[in-house]
């Protein structure tokens, strides 16, 4: 029987007001029969903070709950489509919608309420959109579409789109700021900020497959949010994807969606799904939509493990020295790196003969490994641990694993290499055995063998690869290659606890956006060459809510920062610290552009390094919470970061130059806080919840500890 006007209104009643809807298998009707049945007003699925309206034509908006009442944040869109080819080319938008399930269950992600909204076009194709509600996590709707060909011909897929909504500009603007902020999580090869505001000429396609030769892969979240509010979509599945996450500043505001080339014929009677997804309207910046992200993937099994002691130790490199560097050189620096707080000694580029045979260089390790074990304990002894680069996955022309091993090559379509510019190599296969077993072997070699207890794995190319055609791999689908990326890193991982169940394992994707789907396979990553301080704040705010609290996110070197010596950045956001100065003299044939001054550690600098060593080893913040969800880090201005230790609160200010205004102090509980400046000792005197505002000035940034009495 069809459902008619009177049940519909009552089933959007319960919705609305919070009720449960019992399970209900409604048998299907005629397209124009139930066209008329939903004419009376829109389904609207939901929990306490996100409504999900669907239409009679299953065009969707959304609205955001609250006391207030509730508020539409988009308009009514053509939120999933389809794209056909051939003869019947054409965007396929309009679905008549005929039929509604629902039910309560327990799932992955705990008690949920489910929906089935089914629609069919005017030609028989059918779409039925798959919506949950998670009861943990109100505001967010886990989604997935099944398209299905009751045409009863076959049907060629170009093209599908989900998630298309465009969150409107806010009616009353604020002066010359801009209309949204945006987070996106894919790679590019400019190394562009991830966090972006949204001006009027904004795009970004976002495309979580290669963008460049050796850059590609990320987080397969976007976020765009207002003052006022945020929406945020990415993709669950457990492995990567190549699908687009555009966003583009429009007329109407700023649209976000997912977007995926399909290239397959639907034969009559056959359905696909689209990828699982999910849609997060929130208040505030893009933290919290990463923080439930992490939350969810961390349920569905992709969790990044707890870091060890160790990964908190400040970070002394080697890469001050260059490719070039002497072991003179290095073990030369050691003793002031020990006495001036650093932990960790990492011998970087310039060990090996070359990329991909990684022999040992016996030009400066004259008796091969014997040298590279020896260097390992002079480290030991000098009280500090050492870490030793390599670059997983790349091999350069003329090495003996090519010559020998050529099977290992991921090629494209066309039988061609894939190169990686830095070091001029091509890319190994990370699904091939052989190549993953190489790899094990090496790192077994480095920390039982060799004595080292952490490895810097570093490089672009890390993030992602592209789909591999060798035929000698024999591949289910090419993109194979891009889906096991994650296992090659856990293969590696294992190998290294396997040898040393303390080892740190730092993944560097040099200056592209962390790609989650590693985030089992390391525990340790670094700002990855920031190109700015800003980089090294916003990389670890996002980095924080990915990782969650445990993790451990180093702010790379300091020298990478602006006036190659803003600490305060990389303290104030619960980063661990780390230089690559050179001491007593500088390199003296540097093959790379050197800030004036070069990287030599002078008096001066040497006072100030150690001052903020010292601050860093006293307050331990990275082993705090970071409270991401206090400020907006678009909108807030001077830009805020928090974290919680020990029942004190830290607070991180930063503006451009000279800064003079009132500061509001978030997060104080009940209770009276002693408030100083950590970075000078002053004192500021007594703030609390209700009196956490507090006139002040400073340039640059500003440190302050909320200490609460008792």
């Amino acid at each position: 029987m069809t459902h008619s006007p009177t049940i519909a209104r009552r089933r959007v009643l319960q919705l609305l007001v919070g009720g449960v809807v019992s399970a209900s298998a409604l048998p299907r009707a005629a397209g124009a029969a139930a066209s008329q049945n939903v004419s009376s007003g829109p389904l609207m699925l939901g929990d306490q903070r996100l409504l999900v309206a669907i239409d009679p034509l299953m065009r969707t908006r959304l609205l955001v709950r609250s006391e207030h009442g509730d508020r539409a944040i988009t308009a009514f869109s053509d939120s999933e489509t389809l794209h056909l080819s051939g003869a019947q080319g054409g965007v396929l938008t309009q679905f008549h919608l005929v039929e509604h399930r629902t039910r309560s269950t327990m799932g992955l992600h705990g008690p949920c309420v489910e929906h089935e909204v089914i629609g069919r076009s005017a030609d028989g194709l059918e779409k039925a959109l798959l919506l949950t509600f998670p009861t943990r996590y109100p505001g967010i709707a886990l989604m997935r579409v099944r398209f299905t060909n009751n045409t009863g011909q076959g049907c060629k897929i170009a093209h599908w789109a989900v998630g298309a909504h465009t969150l409107p500009r806010a009616k009353n603007g604020h002066g010359s700021e801009p209309a949204f902020w945006s987070f996106s999580g894919a790679s590019h090869e400019d190394r562009r900020d991830w966090v972006q505001p949204v001006h009027a000429s904004f795009k970004q396609r976002n495309f979580m497959g290669m963008n460049a030769s050796d850059y590609g892969g990320g987080t397969p979240v976007i976020d765009v949010w207002r003052r006022d509010i945020g929406l945020g979509i990415g993709h669950l599945e457990t492995r990567p994807h190549l699908v687009a996450m555009p966003i583009e500043a429009t007329s109407a505001g700023a649209r976000l969606a997912i977007e995926a080339e399909h290239g397959q014929t639907l034969a009559a009677g056959e359905s696909f799904e689209t990828i699982q997804y999910f849609l997060h309207a929130h208040q505030g910046d893009y933290f919290v939509t990463l923080d439930r992200y992490r939350q969810l993937m961390a349920e569905r099994g992709l969790k990044a493990p707890m870091a060890p002691e160790s990964a908190f130790a400040p970070i002394w490199c080697a890469w001050g020295y260059e490719r070039n560097f002497t072991i003179d050189e290095v073990e030369g620096t050691l003793d002031k790196a020990r006495d001036m707080g650093f932990e960790w000694v990492v011998l970087d580029d310039g060990w090996q003969t070359t990329e991909g045979d990684w022999y040992v260089d016996q030009a400066k390790f004259p008796r091969a490994g014997e040298d590279m074990q020896q260097f390992a304990q002079h480290v030991k002894k000098a009280g500090m641990k050492p870490r030793l680069w390599f670059s997983p996955l790349a091999v350069n022309p003329g090495t003996d694993l090519l010559h020998d091993h050529v099977d290992m090559l991921l090629l494209d379509k066309n039988g061609a290499t894939h190169p990686i510019s830095w070091w001029n190599a091509f890319y190994l296969c990370p699904a091939y055995q052989p190549t993953v077993d190489y790899h094990r072997k090496l790192v077994r070699r480095i920390i039982g063998e060799w004595g080292y207890e952490g490895l810097k794995l570093d490089g672009q190319h890390l993030n992602g690869v592209a789909p591999c055609y060798n035929p000698a791999h024999h591949h289910a689908r090419p993109e194979e290659s891009v889906e096991k990326l994650q296992d090659f890193w856990q293969a590696i991982y294992e190998a290294a606890l396997e040898q040393n169940p303390q080892a740190v394992v730092e993944l560097c994707p040099c200056g592209t956006s962390f790609a989650f789907h590693n985030v089992t396979a390391m525990n340790q990553t670094p700002a990855s060459d920031p190109e700015s301080s800003w980089q090294v704040r916003h990389k670890g705010k996002t980095i924080k809510a990915l990782l969650g609290p445990g993790a451990s996110y180093a702010g790379d070197h300091v020298e990478l920062s602006d006036r190659g010596r803003d600490f305060a950045s990389t303290i104030g956001v619960g980063a661990v610290v780390s230089t690559k100065f050179t001491w007593p003299a500088d390199t003296p044939h540097p093959t790379a552009p050197q800030p004036a001054g070069g990287y030599l550690l002078t008096p001066e600098k040497e006072s100030l390094w150690r001052h903020w060593v010292g601050i860093y080893r006293d307050k331990m913040l990275p082993k705090g919470t970071y409270l991401g969800a206090l400020y907006d880090i678009g909108f807030d201005k001077p830009e805020a970061h928090v974290i919680e230790k020990d029942g004190s609160l830290y607070y991180a200010f930063f503006a451009k130059g000279a800064w003079s205004g009132t500061l509001d102090l978030r997060g104080l509980s009940t209770g009276s806080y002693s408030l100083k400046d950590y970075v000078t000792g002053k004192d500021l005197g007594l703030v609390s919840d209700s009196n956490r505002r507090v006139r002040t000035e400073f340039t640059d940034s500003l440190l302050l500890e909320a200490r609460l009495l008792s």
